[in-house]
Formats: C-alpha cells, structure tokens, sequence
C-alpha cells in the first residue's frame, strides 16, 4: 500500500499499534537527508508556515527534553541550562542541513544520568520506611520545574521512590513485594534505552520538532508507517485501543468502536495499564516497558484472553488499580456502524412519547466505492425513516466519543437536517478560504433535534454539531464543550520528496502535517474551543485535562468572516433559556448527577493541588472515602433505574424493514452507555466494578436527561406558552 497524501480530520487515527519510537532496523534512508527533507517540510507545507529560526528552535529543544524526561527528575536545571547553552544558539542551523548530532549527544547524556540514577535508587530501595511522613510528592512531575542541581533531585527521588513503594503496599493486585516490583520497573526503563539505536533517536528528535508545530503533526519512522499502512487495512485482531506513553505508563488514548475494549465497557479514554497477562498466566510489570513491546504484549491470536492491570482514568491515586479480561477479537465492523433505538416514555397526563436515538461512533465512508459502500450520511437516513414511521415526536443523534472520519460525509449529515447550504469553511496556509456546501435542497428530518456531545466529539462531529448549532437547528446538549480539533492533517511520504531513494522507498518514513484549518458558518474556528454546549449536563469526561487545549503547542483559535447561511426556512424556535433552567432544575434534584459532580469537583481538587501523601492512614483513609462514595453512587443509581419505565426498543440497520422492532430487556443501559453484549465475566478479586459503577451511572443519568431536555423541546415547540409537562 503506497500513501502520498491522505487527508485526515479524526481525533487520532495513528498510533493504534505503536505510539512511541519502535525499534528500528538500520535503513538505507541517510539520517541527514531525512532530517533535511522533515525541516524544509515543517517550514514549507505546515499551515503556520513557521520559520525554523531561533525561537522555534527553542521550542524544539524544549520538547524533546520533556519527551526524553517526562517526569522532570533525571536532568537537573543546570544540566537543562548547559544542553542550552552547547546546542540552543544553533539548533535551527543543524536542523535545516540535517545535522542531527546534537540530538544524539543529548540522548547520550540523558542516558547516563538514567544509569547513574537507577544505582542511586537501587540503593534507596534498601531502606526501612515506615510511611508515616507529613510529605507529599507531586501526581504530575510533567508540571513541575527541573530540580535546581543534584542535591535537590537527591531530595525529590527519595520522595519518589518512598511514593512508589507506598503505592504497591495500597496496591491489593501487587504482583510482587513493592522493592522488587519498583527495582524491576527500573531495570526496565535502562533496557530500554539500552535497545534504541540511532534510527530510534533520530525519530524521537524528528518527532519532537514536528510536534512543536502542533500536536498533531507528527514524523513517523519506517517501523510505525509499516504499522499505519497495516492498520489502514483492518487487518490486526487485538482489543480496539489506541495507546501512548505517558509518564511511564501505557495510556489509552482512543477506543476504536466494535473493539473488545469499547465492547466490554470497563475500559475508558485515560486509563493507564501498569501490568498484562496472557490468559491465566502471570502479570507482567509494564511500567515503564516501551510501547511497542506494551502493545505487542496485548497483541496476540483471535479469541484469546488477555487481562489488563490498569490505574483508572478517574482516579488521582495511582496505586489504586482494577483488573479488565478481554477476549482478542477483529473490530467489528457492523459495530461501526450507526444504530438507533426507538424510546416510549409514559408522560403524567397518561399519554406515550416515542423518541428517537440515533448512536454515531464515526463519520465513516467507503472511499473506493462511494456510490454502494458503506456510508455515515446513508445509514442515518435510514435509520430517520424507520424511526418517523415509528411515529417519533423528536430525536437524539449521539456523538459522545465520536472521534470524526470523513468530512464529505460530515456535511452530507447536515444535510438532512437543513436545506442546502453552507456547512463549513476551510483555510489553507496561503489564507484562501474555502465553503463547502450541502448541495441537496431537502430536509429529512424536521422535528425537534437534540445532538448530544462530550469533550471526546472531535473533528468531524463538532462540523456537524457546529453547523446545526449556527442554523439553529439543534439543541447541543452535554459536556461545556468538544474537543477542540479544528485542523486537517495530510500523510506526506518522505520517499517521494528525496530523490536518492527513487521516490519508491518507504525507509525515510513519513510526515503527518498539519495543512488546513476548519471554520463554522459563522465565522468562528472549531479549533481550540470546539463547540459550546446550550445545556450543558455534569459529566466525568468535563474536564481541563481532555481536548485540544491540553495538548502542547495547538494551533491559535481565530475567525474568518461568516458565510451567508438561509435561516429563515431552517431555524426552529430552541427556547434555550427555557431549556436551561428545567434541566438545572432536574439536575439539582438528581442524585446521580449530584455523585457525579460531587467526583468531579474531587477529581478536580486533585488535579489542581497535584500533591499525594506519603502518610500511608491518610492514604488508606482516602481510598476507603473513595469506594464508600462508589457505593454509595450503585445504591443512588439502582434507585433511580427501578423508577424508569421506558420502553427501548433496537433498530439497527439490520432491522429498518422488519416488521417489529426487538424489546430491550429493562437492565439493559442506554445506548450510549456500556454495551449490554460485555465480555467475559473478570477474575475474581476484580475491582472494575467500583470503578465502572460510576461510570455506568454517569451514562444512565445522562441519557435519561437528555430524552427529558428532548421531551420538553417538544413541550415547547408544540405549545410555546405551556407552563410546564
């Protein structure tokens, strides 16, 4: 499979096997031709068009040092400011003739303070501790400032480590005495370093100044192109996870729909696996382990189990963890693919309310066969007419975690839901703006419309939720805001712009470039501050640590003029305000939304004060607060549930011309919730439970707002002076 230019508008659709340097072979691509060819591209074809000068330079400098230490703790201040020094003042002059020595001896160094350090802490794991300090460390070193010299960085490894063997005392699935389980992590961390070569220092270094242009510019070296090109074919069996390394663990970055991992409900974006077994066997400390040997451990044939230790995303303490048994499968295609179901709610004036719910996970579309294959815009419809001869009064289309896909198929959507017109614009680096227009004249569907979102709608999804938004159309319901991802990313093979090679060669590897930006009808870019909810509902997933603000170095929010949209034979009267103040007013009363605010203000003084104990009772008290709290949130939600009546019934596209539609079991969770077919019972002493419950009833309670917020859209649009249902 050769790739050129391939355009990209999804959350993340690299990295799904390997999000780190690999290994890689020696190749016949020279070093200093690829770095030349990276450089004059990053300045060229990037949409800022940045100059490689001294501030860049800098900036470039600036990242791969915290990619080489994330935790700030093996380089010191003054080894920070001499790296400066030697190499700052020509850095962009190296870069833009290829040399990339700089890189190497910084790597060397950064090496040797690893190995002289790993000694140090070999012999700090001799020591009694008795964990009863008044001390705290801090969650997230990435944070905090170099230690000043030495001494202090003496200081803060003692903490550290006193810290990390708390932690596997907390643990209650340590897999070995802690001294030994944090020797062996370290062991680890030195092997890894032991086993990159030169091609692996030179992508780490080429990757860190792509990534300063912007966090999803990126340079792939020959082994993770060879894996791109594998997964743009479908054809790994695994669990459905995008991972990537972060302080030491395996982050999981994105869940691909239809994968074992999203399927079973019990892993979610943010989680940090810290161990994998394989079936029965014993776990293996991948703390620390590099990525691609992480992912190749959780890799394995079709139908085999494979457990995941894992530190919750939504949890700042890291020594609590829950075991996840997954069964490897392919990613199911089918379970890409849009579904629906059909609500009936019993209204108090004994009445029945039929709802539609339409679950996108992706704007998905079969570029080899446009007119027959597969397409997002097509099955949505569908699913529309069956659900309007149901009779629905109102509908729910339902982009939590729909990370984008294809931009055509993202304004064919919109389409069928206004008449023609512009949907988006886009800019290129020459400033040209471009509108793309929705051609078709007719509308779909016309009735009350809800597009329900978290900060995890990316790309494509927020064009959509943006441009009904701006029509005034829809009603955007759930987190304060989308992600955030307002950039078009294009696949540049090196090969192809370096003549040595013959324009055939993929060993040079490849550059994902940032090269357009997207822009709403309105005028304003989805790009940082993606789209603001109308009514925005509490939820786990509302915080400051995801979207496009969070990352390094994103591209600047900023406006194009409007495109002159047609809304007098598109807008609806929304009665926002209305809207607002009868869901606060259900929110403030619900007491699954009160747990979940109540774990989201925690979470967030967690995050904010960034300091955990090192007093093993105040520990230990926390974390029994903690599963007291969970308990308490099963209770509330079970509560809750016995008190809903509603009828759900399945409609997949299966199903549109079958003459019933199937009867969901009543303990069957929303759509939008974790899927009723789960995996495998996990093994005893799993402590999912208490970390999934709250994030069932955080689906549960979501879902039943949102047909509530629906219920009263239509409410008001039937009878605009109604009090009150």
């Amino acid at each position: 499979m050769k790739i050129t230019s391939v355009a990209f508008l999804g959350l993340s659709v690299l990295c799904a096997t390997n999000c780190s340097i690999g290994q890689l072979k020696q190749s016949s691509a020279d070093s200093r031709q690829i770095a030349v060819t990276v450089a004059r591209l990053l300045e060229q074809a990037h949409y800022s068009r940045q100059k490689l000068d001294d501030t860049m330079a800098k900036k470039i400098l600036d990242t791969y040092l915290e990619d080489l230490d994330y935790t700030k703790l093996f380089f010191t201040q003054a080894d920070v400011d001499e790296i400066y020094h030697k190499y700052g003042p020509t850095l962009d002059q190296d870069l833009t003739v290829g040399n990339v020595q700089p890189a190497r001896e910084i790597y060397n160094l950064f090496k040797t303070r690893v190995t002289d350090r790993i000694s140090k802490i070999k012999d700090l794991l001799k020591q009694d501790y008795s964990f009863k300090s008044t001390k705290t460390v801090a969650l997230d070193r990435h944070k905090e400032p170099w230690p000043a010299n030495p001494a202090e960085a003496d200081s803060l490894w003692r903490d550290r480590i006193e810290g990390e063997l708390l932690q596997e005392k907390l643990n209650k699935l340590a897999l070995e005495p802690g001294p030994k389980t944090v020797e062996k992590r370290y062991d680890q961390l030195l092997k890894n370093l032991d086993e990159r070569d030169d091609n692996d220092v030179l992508q780490l270094f080429l990757n860190a100044a792509a990534q300063t242009y912007d966090p999803h510019s990126e340079y792939l070296g020959k082994s993770d192109l060879e894996s791109f090109e594998i997964n743009m074919r479908l054809s790994l069996t695994g669990i459905g996870a995008e991972l990537k390394p972060e302080d030491g663990y395996a982050k999981v970055e994105r869940l691909i729909t239809g994968g074992p991992a999203q399927l079973s409900g019990k892993v979610i974006v943010g989680d940090r696996i810290a161990a994998v077994a394989q079936g029965k066997d014993s776990f293996v400390d991948v703390v620390d382990m590099k990525i691609d040997k992480v992912v190749e451990l959780i890799r394995g044939k079709k139908g085999t189990v494979v457990r995941l230790m894992v530190v919750p995303a939504n949890t700042a303490d890291p020594s609590k963890r829950k075991i996840v048994e997954l069964v490897r499968d392919d990613v199911k295609l089918t379970e890409q693919e849009a579904k629906a179901e059909l609500i009936e709610k019993d209204l108090p004036d004994g009445t029945a309310e039929k709802l539609g719910w339409i679950t996108l996970p992706s704007f998905y579309q079969d570029m080899e066969r446009s007119r027959t294959g597969k397409s997002t815009s097509r099955d949505v419809a569908a699913l529309i007419k069956r659900l309007e001869h149901e009779g629905i009064q109102g509908l729910v289309i339902d982009l939590r975690h729909d990370g984008g896909g294809s931009l055509d198929e993202a304004i064919k959507m919109t389409g069928l839901f206004i008449n023609q017109g512009p949907v988006v614009q886009v800019k290129d680096a020459n400033g040209d703006v471009q509108v793309l227009k929705d051609q078709d004249p007719g509308v779909l569907y016309s009735g009350p419309l809800i597009v329900l979102t978290n900060r995890l709608s990316a790309s494509a999804s927020e064009i959509f939720a943006a441009a009904l938004q701006d029509y005034g159309r829809a009603v955007i319901v759930g987190d304060s805001s989308t992600f955030g991802k307002g950039t078009v990313q294009t696949l540049l093979e090196l090969g192809r712009f370096m003549p040595l090679l013959g324009g055939s060669s993929n060993d040079a590897g490849a550059l994902k470039l940032t090269v357009q930006k997207f822009y709403r009808v309105a005028g304003g870019s989805t790009q940082l501050r993606g789209v603001i909810s109308d009514v925005t509902l509490p939820s786990l997933t509302d915080n400051s640590e995801i979207g496009e603000a969070s990352l390094e170095h994103p591209l600047p929010y900023d406006e194009v003029e409007p495109a002159a949209i047609d809304l007098a034979n598109n807008r609806k009267p929304l009665y926002i305000d209305d809207l607002r103040k009868r869901s606060a007013n259900r929110v403030n009363q619900d007491a699954a939304f009160q747990d979940i605010t109540s774990d989201m203000k925690i979470l967030k003084d967690r995050l904010k004060t960034n300091r955990l104990s090192l007093n093993e009772k105040i520990r230990r008290d926390e974390l029994d607060e903690d599963n007291d709290r969970k308990q308490k949130e099963q209770t509330d939600e079970k509560k809750i549930d016995a008190q809903v009546q509603d009828k759900r019934y399945e409609l997949t596209l299966a199903d549109v011309n079958k003459p019933q539609l199937k009867l969901l079991p009543k303990e069957a969770l929303p759509a939008a919730g974790k899927d009723a077919k789960a995996s495998p019972t996990p093994a005893s002493g799993d402590l999912a439970d208490e970390e999934t419950g709250s994030n069932s009833a955080d689906a549960d309670a979501i879902h039943r707002e949102t047909l509530s917020i629906l219920g009263d859209l239509i409410d008001l649009q039937r009878s605009p002076r109604t009090a009150g249902r």
